[in-house]
């Protein structure tokens, strides 16, 4: 990550994570570039914090959120934020959610719940650097969620009906056997099917469609 990717107004990263190792290594490589690092292993912990900073303080600060830990998950502790008031509609605490499990219902839960967007452990830094760079811009400058992309209703249209299908299942969160037995079609050609759909999305994985999907409000 380059330290252009930080302007001069100073930026805090609340890293929340139950891995230890994790939490050691990130907080060394964003330190570097230039941010300020809080992180916590337990969700009550980050939630007190964050419910005690300024509105001013919570608009210069991010939070990085992994979605599976012990005790409180990443989706309890955004619910609790939203429920102060420090995230969510008329919160200014924006919210990047990292995983190390492929899980497109959780991803769906939370770009609805308004998250900046949802990361796959291990990511690249390029990926972070374009997450921040999202929650850090200005509210008003910033593009609509449900603002349509040309490219992306290209790549839509691109698609067969029945890629359309196969597609609409796995963002569902529908395993390819699922798939299958609602389209009467065996799980081999789901497979072919699924191949296909992320080809021609331009999409890494599930969970990077599904988050294409859910951004730009189709389906």
């Amino acid at each position: 990550m380059t330290e252009q990717a930080v302007s001069d107004v100073p930026r805090t990263l609340y890293l929340l994570d139950d891995n230890t190792d994790f939490r050691t290594t990130a907080k060394w490589w964003l330190s570097g570039a230039g941010y300020d690092v809080v992180d916590f292993e337990d969700g009550q912990a980050a939630i007190a914090a964050l419910q005690a900073l300024s509105a001013q303080e919570l608009g210069r600060s991010c939070l990085l959120l992994d979605v599976r830990m012990p005790g409180m998950s990443g989706l309890q502790v955004h619910d609790a934020l939203i429920a102060c008031g420090v995230a969510g509609p008329g919160g200014a605490l924006p919210i990047i959610y990292m995983t190390g499990h492929g899980d497109v219902p959780l991803a769906v839960q939370a770009m609805e719940k308004g998250a900046v967007t949802f990361l796959e452990k291990p990511f690249e830094e390029s990926a972070l650097e374009s997450a921040l760079a999202r929650a850090f811009a200005p509210r008003a400058d910033a593009v609509p969620q449900a603002a349509p992309c040309p490219e992306f209703q290209r790549r839509l249209a691109g698609l067969t009906v029945r890629e359309t299908q196969v597609m609409q299942g796995v963002v569902d969160g529908k395993i390819s056997k699922v798939i299958a037995r609602d389209l009467n079609i065996s799980s081999k050609t789901v497979e072919l099917h699924r191949g296909r759909v992320l080809a021609k999305m331009q999409a890494e994985s599930a969970i990077h469609l599904t988050r294409m999907v859910v951004e730009q409000r189709v389906l």
